[in-house]
């Protein structure tokens, strides 16, 4: 990744459209247009797999299936599957400009049976050579879900024991009464991939790398921890011995409390890592980088003993380190892959950093940070190596706007001391930061989406330890307009992106 580029951070779901939320429609291939015509090479999105209760995209049903509400339902009105009237009906909510998680849960899947069922996908060649070729995790992740519709959406650890520990006679039972349940599973992830290669392929065509995003872990309820107990660290009833986290810093007197459960990184080292080449293998066929989260984890990982209310009593467990990435390489060739580094970095993380290659993250909003002086100047632009990518901020921060505003006094002199910009209104002290990112020596340079419209934190899309706020932000039609383009595209010339 040495070209000079830059590319805008926007997720999936945030797209805009009539039926809800983002996804793989008209809105997608003009979005993908507008940022051509903006002078950008890159789109970065968040990860792509069916959500779960609080709709994370870092809490998925399984790291290999795609979201279901990404489908395009123009798509399927086009393929006679669907009616206009149909979905023109149902209830998605009345804001266009925030995502309705429950009435979409309670009018999408609906819509989705309907077209299921009026498919005869059992008889499509195409279809069945897809369930074919991804069937090392398809079949499982179709009976899970499946099964989880049985039992109430309840989590899997809920479950009777015997499909909980997956005896025999009841995976051929469920296998067989949950049939057309199955298959309807089946049918929504090939048509999630079928819209997203080709969604892809025209970005990719237009100039545009795809920037994908996968978790270090997986969550709990998942198809995956359910189907391999073995390769995390579960007791003999599959429940979490300890669980990960961060541990408390500045920002949080009592750490974060993720919940996933760990993995049992010698079972995983004895395979050859496996199911991580596997995983990252499938990640590689449907983006062309790979941003890598909490990249810290493979050097050292937060355990926290799993029935504990906060992150407080845990400790640092050595990770799988260059062993993994090795492995990876070894399978897999030289791939495009960002490093997320972010947080309390230690001599260790920052070696493995440096032993892998992988450009690194730098983030504008945590250089001004008065509380943390010790990381604080790795992410101004004057000590930058060109082998990173420079970010305002992510989609867990503030938007720049916001974030001016609601820092110290004595921050905002540290910003404009580096600016040298006593004068400007405050209203245009993101523009100069966005300016800054782009004129740095980073060879990549996202910005969020937000930064670039000047908007506050009502266009926040997530705020971490918060629930039923969080991944709603959409953008209008038409807001990405064809004066923010010119300007966008001005900057990018202006500094050799």
């Amino acid at each position: 990744m040495s070209d000079r580029r830059c590319g805008v951070l926007l997720p999936v779901s945030s797209l805009p459209g009539k039926y809800g939320i983002g996804g793989f429609g008209k809105d997608a291939y003009e979005f993908v247009d507008s940022l051509v015509k903006a002078g950008q090479s890159a789109w970065q999105i968040l990860p792509l797999g069916p959500t779960s209760y609080g709709d994370s995209p870092y809490q998925s049903f399984s790291t290999f299936a795609g979201n279901p509400y990404f489908i395009s339902l123009e798509t399927l009105i086009e393929e006679g599957v669907l009616t206009e009237s149909e979905c023109e009906e149902a209830d998605f909510g009345s804001d266009e400009t925030r995502v309705d998680y429950e009435r979409l849960y309670l009018e999408r899947f609906q819509l989705l049976r309907k077209a299921y069922e009026r498919s005869s996908i059992a008889e499509n060649p195409k279809f069945l050579a897809f369930a074919k070729e991804q069937d090392y995790w398809l079949s499982d992740y179709a009976l899970f879900m499946a099964v989880k519709g049985r039992f109430e959406g309840k989590p899997w650890s809920e479950w009777a024991e015997d499909i909980r520990f997956r005896w025999q006679n009841a995976l051929d039972y469920y296998r067989e009464e949950l049939y057309f349940d199955i298959e309807f599973q089946k049918y929504m992830q090939f048509k999630f991939y079928e819209q997203w290669e080709r969604l892809k392929e025209y970005a990719n065509k237009k100039g545009i790398e795809i920037i994908g995003d996968i978790p270090i872990y997986v969550a709990m309820d998942s198809a995956d921890t359910w189907a391999s107990p073995w390769l995390f660290k579960l007791d003999r009833n599959n429940r979490p011995v300890q669980v990960a986290g961060c541990p408390p810093d500045a920002f949080s007197e009592t750490g974060q409390l993720w919940g996933n459960p760990l993995y049992n990184w010698e079972v995983h080292k004895n395979s050859g890592f496996e199911w991580w080449v596997r995983r990252i293998s499938h990640c590689f066929t449907m983006y062309d980088v790979l941003r890598i989260d909490h990249f810290r984890g493979f050097d050292e990982y937060y355990a926290i003993p799993c029935g504990d209310k906060t992150a407080a009593n845990g400790w640092w467990e050595k990770g799988p380190g260059m062993d993994l990435f090795r492995a990876v390489s070894y399978h897999l060739g030289e791939r495009k892959i960002i490093a997320e580094d972010l947080g309390y970095m230690t001599e260790s993380v920052k070696q493995l950093v440096r032993d892998s290659g992988y450009p690194n993250m730098r983030v504008l909003e945590f250089a001004f940070d008065e509380r943390d002086t010790g990381n604080a100047s790795d992410y101004l632009p004057h000590n930058y190596p060109r082998n990173c990518v420079v970010y305002t901020g992510t989609h867990d921060n503030e938007t720049l706007v916001s974030w001016f505003r609601n820092i110290t006094p004595k921050e905002r002199r540290m910003v404009r001391e580096y600016l040298q910009d006593f004068r400007s209104d405050e209203k245009e002290i993101p523009k100069r930061l966005i300016r800054l990112a782009l004129g740095s020596v980073a060879d990549l340079c996202i910005i969020p989406l937000q930064d670039y419209l000047g908007l506050d934190d009502r266009a926040r899309t997530n705020k971490p330890s918060t629930l039923g706020i969080n991944w709603m932000w959409r953008l209008k039609e038409g807001q990405f307009g064809k004066e923010l383009q010119e300007e966008m595209k001005r900057l990018a010339v202006i500094y050799g992106r």
